[in-house]
């Protein structure tokens, strides 16, 4: 009888868990779509950003309004639906998005690459 061990490699892309892989695409779309409730929204542009400014598959969003780091910082929600108003929209969306929704979005991402449920 043969005994093959799997190259680690080869064993990570069997679930598409490789660098830029179908599972980290996937956590890559879920973030954004996620985000988008929690994004400041006047024209939307700043929620489009995310999908133009950002590498599916990289694990890195990238937001490429030019006003982008002054509203996730200091967004006083100038006439936005903010959370101000009792709206999600607001600063720092990432990290509130997170807290709220990270769990979901992980154990997604676990069914997707194969494994059973817990």
């Amino acid at each position: 009888m043969e005994f093959r061990i799997k190259d680690t490699e080869e064993l990570l892309r069997a679930r598409g868990l490789q660098k830029g892989g179908r599972v980290q695409k996937f956590i890559d779309s879920e973030v954004m779509r996620n985000m988008d409730p929690y994004t400041p929204k006047r024209s939307g542009f700043l929620i489009r950003s995310a999908i133009t400014g950002t590498v599916v598959g990289s694990g890195i969003i990238r937001q490429n309004a030019p006003y982008a780091r002054s509203n996730y910082y200091g967004n006083k929600g100038r006439g936005l639906q903010g959370t101000a108003n009792g709206g999600l929209r607001g600063r720092k969306w990432f990290e509130r998005m997170k807290a709220a929704r990270l769990r979901n979005i992980l154990e997604k991402a676990r069914i997707y690459a194969g494994a059973k449920r817990s």
